[in-house]
């Protein structure tokens, strides 16, 4: 993996920015690989995400009972969330057949997916207190 790109924010606010900024370098195929601890702020990031694809970031709410959705824009982003799920039941997601699509896909919880491509983007958000998040971005 690349040295990281580090982010810091102050707000949720400023969290869901950074992740409409990064979606700027993302194209169809490509799978972020978020973690961090509950309420670090990968929800809120990833909302960024799909307001820098033309979704609506109103939509996206934490997948944890559906553990999947789809939010269409100018590409359509797949946001999963594998809190409830063992690394043994990953695998009967299909995450794996998602990649090929034309499509993003954000994955929360990600250090579950043992078979996650190596080529991801890898997102890891740390709380450091208050609002304040760091956020590292690096291309595995």
């Amino acid at each position: 993996m690349l040295e990281p790109e580090t982010v810091v924010t102050s707000s949720e606010q400023e969290t869901s920015r950074a992740g409409e900024r990064f979606a700027g370098r993302l194209q169809a195929g490509d799978v972020v690989l978020l973690s961090g601890d509950l309420g670090a702020g990968k929800t809120a990031f990833v909302r960024g995400i799909a307001r820098g694809l033309g979704a609506s970031p109103d939509d996206v709410t934490s997948p944890t009972f559906t553990l999947m959705q789809e939010y269409p824009g100018r590409l359509t982003l797949v946001h999963v969330d594998l809190y409830r799920v063992s690394p043994d039941e990953v695998g009967a997601l299909g995450i794996e057949e998602s990649t090929d699509a034309p499509s993003v896909i954000a994955i929360e919880w990600a250090e579950r997916w043992k078979s996650a491509p190596q080529d991801a983007w890898v997102v890891r958000i740390t709380d450091e207190g208050g609002d304040r998040r760091k956020i590292e971005l690096a291309r595995s």
